[in-house]
């Protein structure tokens, strides 16, 4: 077990790297949005957030979620763990399912208000980029892979699966981020079943009619389904607002302001 943890490791660390490069690269030769502020302050602050966020993880919980599917599996514990399903029906399953509870944690995030203090830290980013795919408060961090875990032992998830969805969390969250110009016609055929950049962009519009919309991270039939998905902006992608009626300032950007943004009052949205 202790050799496929460290090669899930890498292989997740290689899919964000080299994913993270190519989404780099495409913005700058091809980018959506003409860029409202400068890489340096908001790349140092939105990656700094993730390193502490991963290192906080890594010093509360001992664990990670394939570790506890192993567990799951070797003890028989879970739903999917008390019945005979067929390798590939039941890694198909795991994957499907941890996209669809994600997609309801992230309804629940916007909707308690308890929760939305963490989460508005990654809306309240004031430009759209690949880094913004990784602005987490730390706390949220920790709480999203409570949650996975307690998912992945209720479920009994193949530990296979949880590999293949932690690889697909990390890649999607670059992709959906990204500030590149996708084809539109390519967009228009991705978007039936998958979540597009242009799709994901709407989430981070400053009207909170549709911050509160396309939810998915990956595939856009949650939102289709549930009736939470819109297809564009209403000021359009170039000229619509990034970020929240609040936290307007440029001081918000950095990274101090963004550790304590949670545990301020706000007479709206707070």
């Amino acid at each position: 077990m202790n050799a496929v943890l460290e090669n899930e490791v890498l292989l997740r660390l290689s899919v964000f790297g080299g994913l993270f490069f190519l989404m780099a690269v495409l913005e700058t030769l091809a980018p959506r949005r003409a860029r409202r502020f400068p890489r340096g302050q908001r790349w140092l602050s939105n990656l700094g957030v993730m390193v502490l966020g991963a290192l906080l993880a890594r010093l509360i919980l001992p664990w990670v979620p394939v570790s506890v599917a192993y567990y799951a599996q070797s003890n028989g514990i879970g739903l999917m763990s008390q019945f005979s399903i067929p390798e590939f029906y039941g890694l198909v399953a795991g994957v499907l399912a941890l996209d669809f509870l994600i997609y309801v944690q992230h309804v629940v995030l916007h909707k308690v208000p308890l929760l939305w203090r963490l989460h508005r830290l990654h809306h309240a980013d004031l430009d759209y980029d690949v880094t913004t795919g990784v602005r987490f408060h730390p706390l949220e961090i920790l709480l999203s892979l409570l949650y996975k875990m307690v998912l992945i032992l209720a479920l009994g998830i193949d530990p296979v699966a949880v590999i293949i969805f932690e690889v697909i969390l990390n890649g999607m969250a670059m992709f959906n981020h990204a500030n590149f110009n996708l084809p539109l016609g390519l967009d228009k055929v991705l978007r039936l079943v998958f979540v597009t950049p242009d799709v994901h962009r709407v989430h981070h519009s400053s009207i909170m009619q549709e911050t509160n919309s396309n939810y998915g991270f990956n595939i856009c039939l949650w939102d289709r389904i549930f009736g939470t998905y819109v297809a564009q902006p209403r000021d359009g992608h170039e000229n619509m607002e990034i970020g929240l009626a609040y936290f307007r300032e440029p001081s918000q950007l950095t990274l101090g302001q963004m550790l304590i943004q949670p545990f301020k009052n706000l007479k709206k949205n707070s």
